[in-house]
C-alpha cells in the first residue's frame, strides 16, 4: 500500500481535503494510507518547546534539529527507504514527473516546516530532500504536503475512473493542456470548434497538439525551453 507519512505540529490539519473525493474514497478502500505524527511530542521541557531563537540573530524562530530528530527517528524505521521531502520555500521545485515517480514508489515522508524553517544541520544528517510547489511563501509545509499527496494519490491505480484521465492533461508531455469543451454546443453565442464534431480522429488529435501549443507559448514558453 502506497504511504504518506506527514511530520507536523498540525496533526489535526491530516488528511483534510485528501479524506474526501477521489482521494477519499482510495483512503476508504485501502489503496493509500496516510500517518500524521506531531513534532510536538518530542518537544523539550514542560511546554513541548520545539523552536528556538536563530544563530547570528534575526527574526522568527527555527525548528530545533534535536526535537526533529527525535520525532523523525521515533516515527521512522531504519530501513524505510521512502524519500524524505522536506518542504522548503527554497527547495527543488516539485513537478509531474517527480508525481509520477512518487506515486510509483511505497509512498512518502514529508515534513512541514513552520517558523523561519529548520536547523540547517538535520537536513544532512537524516538525508532530507527540500522540495518547493512553487515560488511563494507559505505559512508552514502542511498545504504543501497535501498537494504534493494529492498528486501523487490521483495516480495510484484504481483512484481515477479512467486511467487516461492521467495521461492527457498539463505536463505530462511537456506542455500545457488543450482546451475542453461539452454540451451545449451553442453557448451564450459561442460554439463548440468544428473540428471537435466532426468525428475525424487524426484532425481532433492535430487540433488538440496544436491548442497545446499555442497556450504553452503564450502562457508558460519556459516548458517549451525545457522540452
Amino acid at each position: 500500500m502506497w504511504t504518506a507519512t506527514v511530520f507536523t505540529l498540525f496533526p489535526e490539519m491530516f488528511p483534510g481535503p485528501l479524506g474526501v473525493s477521489l482521494a477519499g474514497e482510495g483512503l476508504s478502500r485501502d489503496i493509500w494510507s496516510m500517518e500524521a505524527r506531531d513534532i510536538r511530542a518530542h518537544g523539550i521541557g514542560r511546554h513541548r518547546a520545539v523552536d528556538d531563537t536563530p544563530a547570528g540573530g534575526g527574526p522568527g524562530m527555527v525548528i530545533r534539529a534535536d526535537v526533529l530528530s527525535a520525532s523523525l527517528d521515533a516515527g521512522l524505521d531504519r530501513a524505510d527507504s521512502r524519500p524524505r521531502l522536506l518542504l522548503s520555500a527554497r527547495g527543488t521545485p516539485f513537478t509531474q514527473a517527480r508525481a509520477r515517480a512518487l506515486a510509483s514508489g511505497q509512498g512518502v515522508v514529508l515534513i512541514c516546516g513552520r517558523f523561519e524553517g529548520v536547523d540547517e544541520r538535520i537536513i544532512a544528517a537524516r538525508g532530507l530532500e527540500e522540495i518547493s510547489i512553487g515560488d511563494y511563501v507559505l505559512s508552514g509545509g502542511e498545504i504543501a504536503a497535501m498537494a504534493i499527496c494529492d498528486a501523487c494519490i490521483r495516480l495510484l491505480p484504481g483512484v481515477m475512473g479512467a486511467e487516461a484521465s492521467g495521461v492527457e492533461e498539463s505536463f505530462e508531455a511537456g506542455l500545457l493542456e488543450y482546451p475542453h469543451f461539452t454540451r451545449p454546443r451553442a453557448w451564450e453565442g459561442h460554439e463548440i470548434p468544428e473540428v471537435l464534431l466532426s468525428g475525424d480522429h487524426a484532425k481532433i488529435k492535430a487540433w488538440r497538439e496544436a491548442e497545446a501549443l499555442r497556450i504553452t507559448r503564450e502562457r508558460r514558453p519556459d516548458l517549451l525551453k525545457r522540452r
